[in-house]
């Protein structure tokens, strides 16, 4: 099979979810034989931060000016089986013209930001990568989010079939490794700056630092501004690549997941990084939303903290409790949360699609 994909970046991890992403459905789609092409804009802070230059079983086509590649890009489709554009594709809507006109491809459209297109549908703001004519005249549309947004994708963007694709984790990548001493600390956060998560940051991690001085509190990521609440004992690591995730995660008792509010207010949207930390076998604290117990059994795989007392709270567990929660959170992912069976997912969401099974929303659940 020959899938073209028109997406944000697979080349950079830098400020962005999408690149680990990729990689690990791309790695598990080759190993099914499948054969990717990958066209992705070549910006200059992804240029600069590149950390992957080839992708399994295909080809990575990086390109300045769009007018460059139109030729190239329909002349891919043109014999493709399937034909894919992404959310913050900075191309998406000039794409999704080459990819609806295509003679024989599956079009598809994969939304891995579905709360903010949401959200800004519903707020009126530009969305640059759906033009016009909304989704109706795609084959399939994935959604990283499930529940509820289905049904909105279908009701407001004329989305006529749909499955949900969340995210997932390569287990060659993420596994426990030893810590690393640079990266010690007793609570962790591994994200890029986002205002819509900075509340409930300084909740459930700048105001513990502040009323824990005498424990150890590190973040890792891009964007942070220099007007960050920042204590004594918070230390920052600029931007880690993906090779360095799991001796981070390692490296601290526990580590905190932040949910963007667009993403945690619709629920259903497991960010990439939880199963990250979990497949490292850290015990994880998260903020809560719904759907959070399909994915992981609170208390049990994961900790959940409302407020920064919950947060404390989880930092005076005993290690012992924590490794056995970080144990257990590996293997709930191992056994559903991997890139190999979404790659699954994916491929049989495109068969039903392409054999035209009757369905108005079709939502893809793991066993």
């Amino acid at each position: 099979m020959k899938i073209v994909i028109f997406g944000l970046t697979v080349s950079s991890s830098w400020g962005n979810g999408h690149a680990t992403l990729w990689r690990g459905l791309l790695g598990a789609l080759a190993r099914r034989s499948c054969r990717t092409v990958f066209f992705e804009h070549d910006v200059p802070y992804y240029a600069a931060t590149r950390d992957r230059s080839e992708i399994p079983r295909g080809e990575l086509v990086l390109y300045d000016d769009w007018a460059d590649i139109a030729a190239q890009a329909a002349r891919e489709v043109a014999d493709a089986d399937a034909a894919i554009v992404t959310s913050y594709c900075p191309h998406g809507i000039e794409a999704t013209e080459i990819v609806l006109a295509a003679p024989h491809a599956l079009r598809v459209f994969y939304d891995l930001d579905t709360p903010v297109t949401l959200s800004r549908l519903s707020h009126g703001e530009p969305i640059s990568y759906i033009g016009p004519r909304g989704l109706a005249e795609f084959d399939l549309v994935l959604s990283y989010t499930g529940g509820g947004a289905l049904r909105a994708l279908a009701e407001r963007l004329g989305a006529r079939r749909l499955a949900t694709l969340y995210g997932h984790v390569d287990c060659e990548a993420y596994r426990p490794v030893a810590p690393v001493e640079r990266y010690r600390g007793d609570l962790s956060y591994l994200g890029t700056y986002s205002a819509d998560r900075q509340d409930t940051l300084e909740t459930l991690f700048v105001e513990a630092a502040r009323r824990q001085p005498q424990r150890r509190f590190v973040i890792g990521g891009a964007q942070y501004p220099r007007d960050f609440p920042w204590h004594d004992n918070i230390f920052f690591t600029r931007h880690l690549p993906p090779d360095e995730h799991p001796a981070f995660y390692a490296s601290s008792r526990l580590t905190l997941s932040v949910t963007r509010q667009p993403m945690a207010a619709m629920g259903w949207c497991p960010s990439g990084r939880l199963f990250e930390a979990a497949a490292c076998g850290r015990a994880i604290l998260t903020d809560p939303w719904e759907g959070l117990e399909s994915f992981f059994a609170p208390g049990e795989d994961i900790l959940v903290a409302r407020t920064t007392e919950d947060a404390i709270e989880a930092l005076a567990l005993p290690d012992a409790v924590l490794d056995r929660i970080g144990a257990r959170a590996r293997e709930r992912v191992l056994a559903e949360h991997t890139s190999e069976r979404r790659a699954d997912n994916f491929l049989a969401a495109m068969e039903s699609a392409r054999s035209g099974e009757a369905s108005a929303a079709l939502e893809l659940r793991e066993a």
